[in-house]
């Protein structure tokens, strides 16, 4: 069963022959370079689609974990961030840099990555900071537009997608303080190790940034002048540092020395930092076990609880301690080894799936292993979201159809949503969807409301 009536159309529009996949993997291919972008030269075989139910629901939903992630200092911590901070497994330098280098609020630019189990989405984790990607999401829609199919099925469905890239620019004016008309200097700066693999993709990146008003030069901090009551690229005094780097690069010895000088030209006003330290504390899984947990519950609104309860699984921080399981209080040990299959054990930090175990692929021993070796650790046990599926026409011509597990990635920007991608690896074949090992991505396309006026539906960089 499709997901929503727009998809089941779709596929009925295949079965009929009239959308070819091969033709538009195709006309994808021919509107841009997939293998330079984030797709790896390969796409899926049709766009998702998104009801105008569903976006307005995760529109909603988002903004109010916004608004939760944002109340924990207060909440649960008296408005000390810098114990938030070690409560969510942060340590010397890290704590010193979010508690130096925040916002009055945390940055709206976030990826949300989740998937849906049949009754709604869920969230399996939170990317919170610059360095969430989506500079490139929006290139798809815009190809496969140009194939006649398509646009004509968007047209008769008010569909339109969002201009990540543009949206995640307004943010970062809005968020800087920046006039709509200037064109500031801004150096993407990255880790000096990093940086070296990062390069290329990241003058890319500058290029796709450089219509929307931005100079920008890539960059690692190593290479950041101060002086002069500026901070300084070469030649080029700078206006925005857009962080690449991250807060686990500042565990590296060199750490503290390379992030002394920003934050303090950041604390003198001489530059803005885009985003801020806390963008990933904010966005960490720690972050989101404390919102999960039962034991703080009634330190939230009873409207803020239905949000959290139908986007969170159960998500605890991994410690030798009682935990409430659906009510019943259980030593957390006892009970991740009894549960080893329905659970997946995740560090609080990190990207692209480093370090996860998913207890499902473990053997018992092993599991127990890495439980042990988590233990009061920043990591955190997640329960194992089920993914429904999704149906997607073959390349062979033969109009049949194969199931997809996907993993949506939903951005949001200091307007509300950004837009949605998606990851797939075929059905059956894996049950953790990760670009890096083998993922095919693809682009959504989402229903405008029936209200919405002849400007706001355009199919062409709008939201709702």
């Amino acid at each position: 069963m499709a997901r929503n009536q727009i998809t089941a159309r779709y596929l009925d529009l295949v079965a009929d022959g009239g959308m070819d996949a091969g033709e538009l993997t195709e006309t994808a291919r021919q509107g841009f370079d997939l293998a330079a972008a984030s797709y790896e030269g390969r796409c899926l075989s049709r766009p998702v689609f998104l009801s105008a139910a569903e976006t307005t629901q995760l529109a909603a939903d988002l903004e109010r974990l916004h608004q939760a992630l944002a109340s924990l200092p207060d909440r649960l911590f008296g408005g000390d961030m810098a114990a938030f901070a070690r409560a969510a497994g942060l340590t010397g330098p890290q704590v010193e840099a979010v508690v130096r280098g925040r916002r009055a609020t945390p940055t709206r630019l976030a990826r949300a990555d989740m998937y849906h189990d049949g009754d709604g989405f869920r969230l399996m984790e939170l990317n919170q900071g610059s360095a969430v990607g989506g500079l490139d999401t929006a290139m798809l829609n815009r190809s496969l537009l140009t194939h006649p199919g398509i646009a004509s099925f968007v047209a008769e469905h008010r569909l339109s997608y969002v201009d990540t890239l543009a949206a995640m620019v307004d943010t970062l004016r809005e968020e800087c303080g920046l006039p709509a008309d200037a064109r500031p200097v801004v150096a993407a700066v990255d880790w000096p190790e990093s940086f070296v693999q990062l390069e290329a993709q990241l003058q890319h990146s500058a290029a796709a940034l450089a219509p929307h008003g931005l100079d920008v030069i890539p960059c690692h901090l190593g290479q950041l002048r101060f002086a002069d009551g500026r901070v300084w690229v070469g030649e080029r005094p700078v206006d925005v540092l857009y962080r690449i780097f991250l807060l686990e690069d500042l565990l590296s010895p060199e750490g503290p020395g390379l992030i002394e000088p920003v934050l303090a030209a950041v604390e003198r006003g001489e530059v803005t930092m885009f985003t801020p330290m806390d963008a990933e504390l904010f966005g960490s899984k720690a972050s989101l076990a404390m919102l999960s947990d039962e034991a703080y519950r009634d330190r939230f609104e009873p409207e803020l609880r239905e949000v959290l309860d139908r986007l969170l699984p159960w998500t605890r921080l991994v410690r030798d301690e009682p935990v409430t399981v659906d009510g019943t209080t259980i030593n957390l040990r006892k009970y991740a080894i009894a549960h080893r299959e329905e659970l997946i054990l995740k560090p609080t930090g990190g990207h692209g799936g480093a370090g996860i175990v998913p207890g499902w692929r473990t053997d018992p021993d092993s599991w127990q292993e890495q439980l042990e070796a988590a233990m009061d650790r920043p990591y955190v046990l997640q329960r194992r979201i089920r993914a429904v599926p999704e149906l997607f026409p073959t390349l062979d011509g033969s109009r049949q159809l194969t199931p997809w597990l996907l993993r949506w990635g939903v951005f949001t920007v200091s307007r509300g949503y950004g837009g949605a991608t998606v990851v797939g690896v075929p059905g059956g074949q894996q049950d953790v969807v990760n670009m890096s090992q083998g993922g095919t991505a693809g682009c959504c396309f989402h229903q405008q409301p029936v209200e919405a006026d002849a400007e706001t539906a355009a199919p062409r960089g709008s939201a709702p």
